[in-house]
């Protein structure tokens, strides 16, 4: 992509915390995740992403984006403002314990909320959203989900103060939706040209909003030095963990064709048959375990 189109890919983190920044756009989508009307949302205030730690050995959570929402009722009695607690995460690389992580930031939140000798009555909805690029649900069509508390049977919920919402970017490519606020939002963080985000724009003022803080952030040199290094740090950890996965399968798989073949030695089993057992129970190919053959078939145990 040339230097005059560049934009940045708003689920990279450094991207998405610099869009959330912004008022409106935050409640743009805040909204949209709520199904609730823009102007329901009264504000939002930013705040500190470290979690608070009781003790010293408790672990340190870091949060993308942390808010506090502030709803307004209208009711028999007149108006009054509710307060609740959100957490915005972006994901790009698979995180097999994604529920573990979301379920562990939406606890320390909660639990954050009181201090020594407040009453219970003082605790806020606290709403967990996990914005993935990788299927944690493969089995389901869904992209949209959102979770709460409740009774297995009976379906009835036990509290609506913990809230887990999750937004699987992936699945967008594999289907078609029913036109939604949340899908419309999806579609922008998951769009990587201009054509795209110029599309997605159209749908709401606030996408609109969203998409010119886009532009103008990619068109910062600062801010794009800033952006490049994210991603190449993004891009250079997932390579580790890819090189360090491969690395630990070989050497997995190295042990396990050690052990069948000391099995087969034991048991009598001819060098033909440890050969067949290799390329069955391991799944190898024939040159790979006969290198093992050759390597290990012999050697005293």
């Amino acid at each position: 992509m040339s230097d005059e189109t560049f934009l940045m890919k708003p689920k990279v983190d450094f991207c998405f915390k610099e869009l959330m920044e912004d008022a409106e756009i935050r409640r743009g989508f805040i909204s949209a995740l709520l199904g609730v009307k823009p102007e329901k949302i009264e504000g939002t205030e930013l705040l500190p992403t470290h979690l608070r730690r009781e003790h010293e050995e408790d672990k340190l959570g870091i949060l993308d984006i942390r808010v506090f929402i502030y709803d307004r009722i209208k009711g028999k009695v007149g108006s009054f403002n509710e307060k609740s607690q959100m957490d915005l995460e972006i994901q790009l690389a698979p995180f097999p314990l994604w529920p573990e992580r979301s379920v562990f930031y939406l606890a320390k939140m909660f639990t954050g909320e009181i201090k020594k000798g407040e009453s219970y009555d003082v605790l806020q909805k606290c709403i967990h959203v996990g914005i993935l690029n990788f299927l944690l649900f493969p089995e389901d069509e869904e992209f949209y989900s959102r979770f709460h508390l409740w009774e297995d049977n009976r379906r009835r919920m036990y509290t609506d103060k913990l809230e887990i919402h999750i937004l699987e970017l992936p699945k967008l490519k594999e289907r078609n939706y029913p036109e939604t606020e949340i899908l419309n939002w999806a579609r922008f963080f998951n769009a990587e040209h201009k054509e795209e985000f110029e599309m997605v724009a159209e749908a709401s003022p606030y996408i609109e909003r969203a998409y010119e803080r886009l532009t103008q952030l990619s068109g910062d040199e600062m801010k794009r030095l800033e952006y490049e290094t994210r991603e190449k740090a993004i891009r250079d950890h997932n390579y580790l963990m890819k090189y360090n996965l491969e690395l630990g399968m070989k050497a997995g798989i190295e042990q396990g064709a050690k052990a069948l073949i000391e099995i087969c030695q034991d048991n009598s089993v001819s060098k033909e048959s440890a050969l067949a057992s290799l390329i069955e129970k391991l799944s190898l190919s024939k040159e790979e375990a006969e290198r093992y053959l050759e390597k290990y078939w012999g050697i005293q145990h």
